[in-house]
């Protein structure tokens, strides 16, 4: 099978490795539209779970992520001033540089001796000859793009804007500041991915954007606007630009996730909110779907493709619930922030997505739930036996 990958991210360099490690005689190659040495974005999480999957999936490559990443087990999340700590199960969450990240997947597919075509947009994907042509390209999919109304593609923006930034110095933990300031509704998610750097995304709902005129302002007014705002939190480090542009997030969904010989994972296929901290590793882990799907028809797209959805979809479908569940929750941070206090808030920030409910949270944050508790909050979790 000759297959032709379309962005040359994570997802793309993992599923290359996978299929040649699997399907030896399988033709591949990816065409990456960045420079090979672009160092766009900051740092990226890879949590607990999705570490697991990936060292089933590749110990090797795993072991090489892990020497790389910065690990905390706990978050602070701070809402009216009020610091609460949240010790975090097993290592905790995990942050890598995204150069990192790539640096180590690119090594590895260049030792399979895998073309990667950089510097090189397909804006003709009719060109592309390959028996299976794969979108890894991310939100603005160009292999989506172009047979839209064959993968059944639906799109819609959020309210909230945000942007990307990054720290010169390692924060002691992760955190969430949710902060009213000028009559305005903040949100910083930050968190260290090195010794000397963390990312900072930087948040506000639409009635700030317009009230505090953030819509007339330019990007360093921005930047400057929310460095006032976290200016405890940042003790005087300048935040850092790079790409650090601001936007609202895009709603990707797909009924169909194959077309013809065309077939998208990742962001291409359905966005994850950053809020959950999952999208990287939502993306790798299709990869890994996709991969086996392969494996088991190496000579059948068609079946190779019905494979991925079968083995891919109910835990996907899983894991985008919750992302709609946690954007939904940060499209409506204003009537948080104003209606309840911090134990009350934390208690609606955790079982927000569905997927923490009150015995997981007796479970695997005993502490907090102890504080939860002795603060009087969540019926739910008081009536567990």
């Amino acid at each position: 099978m000759k297959i032709d990958i379309v962005g040359g991210g994570p997802a793309g360099l993992f599923l290359a490795i996978l299929v040649a490690r699997k399907v030896p005689d399988a033709q591949l190659r990816i065409y990456e539209q960045n420079p090979r040495e672009a160092t766009f974005g900051f740092g990226v999480v890879l949590a607990d779970a999705g570490l697991a999957k990936l060292n089933d999936a590749a110990p090797d490559v795993c072991a090489d992520l892990v020497a790389e990443m910065t690990f905390s087990a706990r978050q602070t999340i701070v809402s009216s001033k009020t610091p609460i700590t949240v010790q975090r199960p097993g290592q905790g969450g995990g942050a890598i540089p995204r150069i990192a990240l790539l640096s180590v997947l690119q090594r590895y597919v260049e030792d399979l001796g895998i073309e990667i075509e950089y510097c090189s947009r397909v804006d003709d994907i009719d060109a592309l000859d390959g028996d299976l042509i794969v979108g890894a390209d991310g939100v603005n999919s160009r292999v989506r793009s172009v047979a839209e109304e064959s993968f059944g593609t639906s799109r819609y923006s959020l309210a909230n804007h945000f942007a990307w930034y990054g720290v010169g110095r390692a924060f002691e933990c992760p955190a969430l500041i949710f902060r009213k300031h000028a009559g305005g509704y903040f949100v910083a998610h930050y968190y260290p991915y090195s010794d000397s750097m963390s990312t900072f995304v930087a948040e506000c709902d639409h009635r700030t954007w317009i009230d505090l005129g953030m819509q007339a302002m330019t990007d360093d007014a921005r930047k400057k606007l929310f460095e006032e705002v976290f200016a405890n939190e940042l003790s005087g480090d300048p935040l850092i630009s790079n790409n650090s542009n601001w936007r609202q997030f895009p709603v990707i969904r797909n009924a169909n996730w194959h077309a013809g010989n065309r077939v998208l994972i990742g962001d291409a296929l359905a966005s994850a909110h950053f809020s959950i901290g999952s999208g990287t590793r939502i993306a790798m882990e299709d990869a890994i779907a996709l991969a086996e799907g392969i494996a088991l028809h190496p000579d059948n797209v068609t079946a190779a493709l019905a494979s991925y959805v079968d083995l891919r979809e109910p835990r996907k479908r899983s894991l985008i619930e919750a992302s709609k569940a946690s954007f939904e929750w940060y499209e409506r941070i204003r009537e948080w922030m104003d209606g309840y206090c911090p134990h009350e808030f934390i208690y609606q920030f955790m079982t927000r997505t569905g997927r923490v409910d009150g015995l997981r949270l007796r479970d695997q944050y005993p502490e907090l739930f102890k504080e939860l508790e002795n603060a009087g909050v969540a019926v739910e979790v008081e009536r567990l036996p």
